[in-house]
């Protein structure tokens, strides 16, 4: 008589197919990270393959079996950092905070990443460098400002937002101002002051972001700045 656990797909071969799935996966991930970091210090046109393979402690060849070339390394890394930008969203979201001040926590929260997480600082750095990049990458930032633009119209909505600026012009500039910012802050300071610089743009896009009745629970620990 068969093992069950064969016949239901447990059986030592299923269980070694999911130990080599798991450590591809494990390995896909290692080598996304160091690509990551390596994008983030050094820029896209420095890194080399081999690099990531260093970095990452894994052979070249290992590299290559993942990604086929550092075009494909690029797109994976900014497809990850778009990915990270929704899951920072649902979770401001889940607050159920005022529109402005869910606006306030978005920006305030993505720059704590920005300064923090090697991931969200590659995917910011190769945004700049992606026209020197042979492939398609997402559009920038599209979903992340028609959030922002939806929050301003539910507080225009709510007579929460006292603007003469459009919603959606608002939430544009808004982010075009944030990600102008971080890119000084980098560029300066390694984004030291990037939470300082980002308090400053929403106070100044967005004045009634200084009014307790808007403030974040991010931006209430900032209010000296």
């Amino acid at each position: 008589m068969k093992d069950p656990h064969t016949l239901a797909g447990h059986g030592p071969m299923a269980q070694r197919k999911e130990l080599k799935q798991e450590r591809a996966i494990r390995s896909r991930e290692n080598i996304l990270l160091a690509a990551a970091q390596a994008f983030a210090q050094r820029g896209y046109p420095a890194v080399t393959m081999l690099d990531v393979a260093q970095l990452s402690g894994m052979t070249k060849g290992a590299v290559y079996f993942h990604f086929t070339n550092k075009e494909a390394l690029a797109l994976a890394v900014t497809t990850e950092f778009y990915r990270r930008l929704p899951a920072i969203s649902d979770a401001v979201a889940e607050l159920g905070l005022p529109p402005v001040a869910s606006v306030a926590e978005l920006l305030l929260r993505t720059a704590a990443a920005l300064r923090d997480e090697p991931m969200m600082k590659a995917g910011a750095r190769l945004q700049i460098e992606r026209g020197l990049i042979d492939v398609d990458l997402p559009i920038p930032f599209e979903d992340y400002t028609a959030l922002i633009s939806a929050w301003f119209h539910t507080a225009l909505a709510a007579g929460e937002l006292e603007h003469m600026t459009p919603p959606a012009t608002l939430a544009r500039v808004l982010v075009s101002a944030f990600f102008g910012a971080q890119h000084v802050s980098w560029v300066l300071h390694d984004r030291a002051d990037i939470i300082e610089r980002t308090v400053e743009v929403l106070h100044a896009v967005v004045p009634c972001t200084r009014d307790p009745r808007h403030l974040s629970p991010f931006l209430l620990g900032h209010l000296s700045v």
